[in-house]
């Protein structure tokens, strides 16, 4: 039995790629290929094996020979095919599955082969299909030429019609309540000695709103594990569960993704507002980044249990985190000073600096609401500018006007947690590129707003298209270089993540992805009996 925080909105992961919904699909779904939450590798999962060609755009995948789906109809090339065509039709999902704006091709050339070719050479390969669910063709395909795919797996939808080649099937979902699944009677997987998978008969997954119901049923055996990690206001207790030996208690290390502040640089966005003369400057950032000290910051917000960062990639990306990133001191004389260097001064010695106009620099921070380590993070900041005359106002918001207010460019700044959805650069471009919609300080630029930004998109083409893995290396070095810079976006701390289950689960492997970080592999984990 698991928790999760949210109501699911659809059992369709193509059209809302959420926490919720990537769970359930992890139960119910299975893709080509899969990357190993713990190593970091692409494996081949219903793909038994694939080729790629000398130039690296076309690939010829062999599905596994017993693959089915979970109502017994076999799972062939003409699925994956089928599938490819079900993502395009959603522009959320499509953009994640192009190169260069092009589509990606593929071609069943057998009923268990199928062909897929790039439009241009794209250096993680088929890592980008694992975002890609496989489904079934039979059931789907009337409604993807409809033109309703969109709209297809409601809540509403029968579980006899929720058909998956996973480890599991829906049987029973209480809204508000509880969903309850059970093992797949055609499930293709099976372990190193040949037993079937999953081990688990049936998994109950109660919907938990508070985070600390969930670890008080947790503690008191109700449930086995939750989807999310231990917030460090709740480390103590259930430390104190794990020394008892009622629970088992996973240090994973900082993890890959750390929240961060970020302005609106998008030009004319604020107007006449005077502010932007200094609001959107290169020097506000930099000089914000050495105003906090990240030390302070991580005792304040995470109890101790982090480590400073001085640019999006964490030292959990083992492969991609480069030591040599600048890491700025705290200086508050500095950070002053350079504020000085863009016309805000103390001109009237009352602790507050004002632009050239004479009005104080204020901005407002907006967060989301109900989110403890964001609320804390963003008192310590303002907290920290104060003491060097900023005055941050903070505005706390439900996500969805959050959101709203980020898409619109209706905001002065933002500290959030944005999540990457692969660790590999290429794979995570849209962050990087200018036109990406997950460039989040100006998004969707038609054409690059600075030089710097421009720099980084030739890089990251690069980088893409190279199969050369220390050219990739040292490019996306460089990228790093350009980035700490012009600090579009400033990074504090990395928080440790810590993960908690009861003591008779038993093959669980807790990985640093974002999500179901315990289980991530569905198919493998056990309870003692």
């Amino acid at each position: 039995m698991l928790a999760i925080r949210a109501e699911p909105r659809t059992f369709n992961s193509l059209t809302v790629p959420d926490t919720t919904t990537e769970i359930l699909a992890s139960l119910t779904q299975a893709k080509l290929v899969r990357i190993n939450r713990v190593t970091d590798e692409l494996e081949p999962w219903l793909a038994e094996s694939w080729t790629r060609s000398d130039d690296g755009l076309r690939y010829v995948v062999k599905l596994r020979p017993n693959a089915s789906f979970s109502d017994g109809h076999p799972l062939t090339a003409s699925d994956v095919v089928f599938s490819l065509a079900a993502a395009y039709a959603v522009r959320s999902v499509a953009i994640t599955l192009e190169v260069d704006g092009k589509r990606l091709r593929a071609e069943a050339t057998d009923p268990q082969t199928v062909t897929i070719t790039f439009p241009a050479t794209f250096a993680p390969g088929l890592r980008m299909l694992e975002r890609l669910p496989v489904l079934p063709r039979h059931k789907l395909e009337a409604t993807l030429s409809s033109g309703a795919i969109d709209k297809a797996l409601n809540l509403a939808t029968p579980p006899s019609e929720l058909v998956g080649p996973g480890p599991f099937v829906l049987k029973e979902y209480l809204p508000g309540q509880r969903l309850v699944y059970g093992r797949n009677p055609h499930y293709w997987r099976r372990d190193a000695a040949g037993g079937q998978l999953p081990y688990l008969d049936r998994v109950i997954v109660e919907i938990v709103p508070d985070t600390n119901t969930q670890l008080l049923r947790l503690e008191s055996g109700q449930t086995d594990m939750t989807t999310g990690e231990v917030p460090a206001e709740s480390y103590a207790s259930i430390k104190r569960a794990a020394d008892a030996n009622t629970l088992k208690l996973y240090d994973l290390g900082p993890g890959l993704n750390a929240n961060a502040l970020w302005f609106n640089l998008k030009p004319g966005s604020m107007g006449a507002d005077p502010r932007a003369a200094w609001l959107q400057r290169d020097q506000l950032r930099q000089a914000i980044s050495m105003a906090v000290d990240r030390k302070l910051f991580a005792d304040t917000v995470y109890l101790g249990a982090g480590v400073p960062v001085f640019g999006p990639i964490t030292p959990a990306n083992k492969r991609w985190y480069w030591s040599g990133t600048p890491q700025t001191p705290h200086d508050p004389a500095a950070a002053k000073a350079l504020l000085a260097t863009i016309g805000l001064a103390d001109r009237n010695g009352d602790g507050v600096l004002e632009d050239a106009g004479g009005k104080p620099a204020q901005f407002t921070l907006l967060t989301q609401k109900g989110r403890s380590p964001l609320e804390r993070g963003v008192a310590v900041i303002r907290d920290e500018l104060k003491k060097i005359g900023l005055v941050v106002d903070i505005a706390a918001l439900d996500g969805g006007a959050m959101i709203q207010r980020i898409v619109a460019s209706k905001y002065d700044a933002v500290y959030f947690n944005p999540t990457w959805s692969d660790t590999d650069p290429a794979a995570s471009a849209d962050f990087w590129l200018s036109s990406g919609s997950f460039h989040y300080w100006n998004a969707e630029q038609k054409t690059p707003a600075t030089r710097w930004e421009r720099q980084i998109d030739d890089l990251i083409v690069k980088q893409m298209h190279s199969i050369d893995e220390q050219e990739r290396k040292r490019l996306f070095d460089s990228v790093q270089t350009i980035f700490a810079e012009h600090l579009p976006v400033v990074y504090f701390v990395a928080p440790h993540i810590f993960v908690a289950a009861s003591t008779r689960v038993v093959n669980a492997t807790p990985a640093l992805w974002a999500g179901p970080q315990l289980l991530w592999s569905p198919d493998t984990v056990a309870v003692a009996r």
